[in-house]
């Protein structure tokens, strides 16, 4: 099963050291002394500059930009807050991760404040909770717009999320829809 955010922020928190040769307030020092604020360029710097990974730089930008606080440190408080009063659609939500889950089984799914991305070394798709629906988004370029695949809209996910379709029912979850999950995560995480 996938490490959800909280244990990976956990994990690279305990490891900080080992893995990148200084302790987390040695990083939030430097990181201040850039005089940076967007977490885009704090995570290229670290990127560029310092050799990490996409999720270390990730994971240590964002905890930056929160006050030197875990960014997950109450993962299911994020994920419960975007359901509000559609609790109902919590059963489908499930369904869809679990389909999910079982087409890319690495797939890391981490809640955000205002939708739910899903990555592996890049976001390939997005869940995004709403009155009547989920949103499931997928980077997929230029693919035509059809029916069953829309332009995204109000997802909350990076913009390269340029495609979603609208679940309202646990038989959507068909083999055309994890063909399409396969072809935004080929897209995006290339090996």
């Amino acid at each position: 099963m996938a490490k959800t955010s909280f244990e990976i922020e956990q994990e690279f928190l305990q490891k900080i050291k080992e893995i990148t040769g200084k302790s987390l307030p040695d990083w939030l020092a430097e990181i201040k002394t850039t005089g940076m604020n967007g977490t885009k360029e704090i995570l290229e710097w670290l990127k560029k500059d310092h050799a990490m990974n996409h999720s270390q730089a990730f994971l240590l930008a964002g905890i930056y930009n929160n006050n030197g606080n875990p960014v997950y440190a109450d993962e299911t408080e994020l994920l419960n807050a975007q359901f509000g009063k559609n609790t109902h659609l919590r059963p489908l939500y499930d369904a869809v991760v679990d389909f999910v889950l079982a087409a890319i089984p690495d797939t890391i799914v981490l809640p955000k404040k205002t939708y739910v991305s899903l990555t592996l070394e890049r976001e390939y798709a997005a869940i995004a909770i709403k009155s009547k629906e989920i949103r499931l988004g997928m980077d997929l370029g230029d693919r035509p717009f059809d029916e069953y695949l829309q332009a995204s809209k109000s997802l909350g996910a990076m913009p390269r999320i340029s495609h979603m379709t609208l679940l309202t029912d646990a038989s959507q979850l068909t083999p055309q829809l994890k063909d399409l999950l396969l072809e935004a995560n080929k897209r995006v995480n290339k090996k």
